[in-house]
C-alpha cells in the first residue's frame, strides 16, 4: 500500500494507523469498564463513518462485551450475517438493524433499561399519552425535569420537577449533567438531569422522557443508543381540531401554533418510530413495548429513517 510513497506520506500514514489503533484500543476499553454502552458506539459510528468508532471491526465490538468469548463472538455473527471482517461504519441497513436489535436484546436481559424520548407536535397529545403511561405503567419511570422557576402550590420537589436556582442549573449545564435543557416563555430554564436517568437504566428500568423536538435533538447527541419516538395525529384536520378546540389560545396564537406544526411534522424522518395517537390507551400500550420489548420493527436501518408501527393515517 505504501509502496513508492514519499517519506514524509508514509511517516504520516503510520503516526495516523497509530493514532486510529489506540482509538479504537481506547473505545474497547471503555466498553469493558462500562463506561460506554456498545449501541452508543455502534450509534456513534453509523451517524458519522469518519469516526473512530466507524473503524471498530464488528468481533472487536463483541469480543469487548462481559462473556463474549471468540467462539461466542463467531456464533453471532453468523446469526446476524455479518461478516467477521466488516468494521461498524461499512454495516448495510439491514446488518445495522439486526445488530442494534441484538444488542437491545442483551441489554434487557441483562438487567439494563432503555431509554425512550417521547416528542411530537404542539397538540398532539404528547402530554396526555405520558400521563397515562405515568398512571397505568408504573414498569416505565418518566423522568423529572429541573428548572430554575418557584414551585406551584401542591408541587413537591423531586416528584413534578427538581427546583434549582439559577446558579446551580449554570453548574450542571458547565458538568454536562444535563441530557437537554431550554429557555421556556422568555424566562424560566427547564432540562433533564442525566443521573437520575442513568442510573434507573443502570438498575435495569426503562426510562421515558416527554420533551420537545429540540430537546430530542439534544437527546440523540447525549445518548444516541436512545429510541426517538415521534407521536403522530391521525390526520393534519384532526391535529388542527384538537389545538382549536382546547379553547385556550387566541385565533393569532392558534395561527402560529399551526404553522408551528407543520415545522415539527417536517422533523418526523429524524426520529426512529412513528406511532398514531389516534387513541390513548393504544398509543401509550405502544410506547411502552417500545420502552420494555425490542423488535425487528421497531428499529431503523442504522438510524436512517423511522419505521411506522401503526396502520393509522399520519397528516397529510
Amino acid at each position: 500500500m505504501t509502496r513508492g510513497m514519499p517519506e514524509v506520506d508514509r511517516q504520516a500514514a503510520s503516526k495516523a494507523a497509530v493514532a486510529a489503533r489506540r482509538a479504537r484500543a481506547a473505545i474497547k476499553d471503555d466498553i469493558r469498564a462500562g463506561r460506554r454502552s456498545p449501541r452508543d458506539v455502534a450509534a456513534t459510528a453509523w451517524r458519522d463513518t469518519s469516526s473512530p468508532e466507524a473503524g471498530v471491526r464488528v468481533p472487536e465490538l463483541l469480543g469487548a462485551l462481559q462473556g463474549m468469548g471468540p467462539v461466542r463472538t463467531a456464533e453471532v455473527l453468523e446469526q446476524l450475517s455479518i461478516s467477521p471482517v466488516k468494521r461498524l461504519g461499512g454495516l448495510g441497513p439491514q446488518q445495522r438493524r439486526r445488530l442494534d436489535d441484538w444488542l437491545a436484546r442483551r441489554d434487557l436481559a441483562r438487567g439494563r433499561g432503555r431509554l425512550v424520548v417521547l416528542a411530537g407536535p404542539t397538540a398532539v397529545g404528547k402530554g396526555t399519552v405520558s400521563a397515562y403511561i405515568r398512571e397505568q405503567h408504573p414498569d416505565v419511570l418518566l423522568s423529572v425535569s429541573a428548572t430554575t422557576r418557584a414551585p406551584r402550590p401542591g408541587e413537591v420537589d423531586g416528584v413534578h420537577y427538581y427546583f434549582v436556582d439559577d446558579e446551580e442549573f449554570d453548574r450542571m449545564i458547565a458538568d454536562g449533567e444535563l441530557l437537554e435543557w431550554a429557555v421556556v416563555h422568555n424566562q424560566s430554564r427547564y432540562g433533564t438531569p442525566r443521573p437520575p436517568v442513568q442510573r434507573a437504566l443502570d438498575e435495569g428500568r426503562s426510562v421515558l422522557l416527554e420533551i420537545d423536538l429540540q430537546g430530542a435533538r439534544q437527546v440523540r447527541k447525549a445518548m444516541p443508543e436512545a429510541l426517538l419516538v415521534f407521536l403522530l395525529p391521525p390526520s393534519w384536520e384532526e391535529l388542527v381540531r384538537r389545538l382549536i378546540g382546547r379553547g385556550t389560545e387566541s385565533p393569532e396564537e392558534q395561527s402560529r401554533r399551526l404553522e408551528t406544526a407543520r415545522i415539527e411534522l417536517a422533523a418526523q424522518d429524524e426520529f426512529d418510530v412513528l406511532v398514531v395517537n389516534d387513541e390513548v390507551r393504544r398509543a401509550a400500550q405502544e410506547v411502552v413495548d417500545l420502552a420494555l420489548v425490542p423488535s425487528d420493527s421497531a428499529r431503523p436501518a442504522g438510524r436512517a429513517g423511522p419505521s411506522a408501527t401503526t396502520t393509522g393515517a399520519g397528516p397529510n
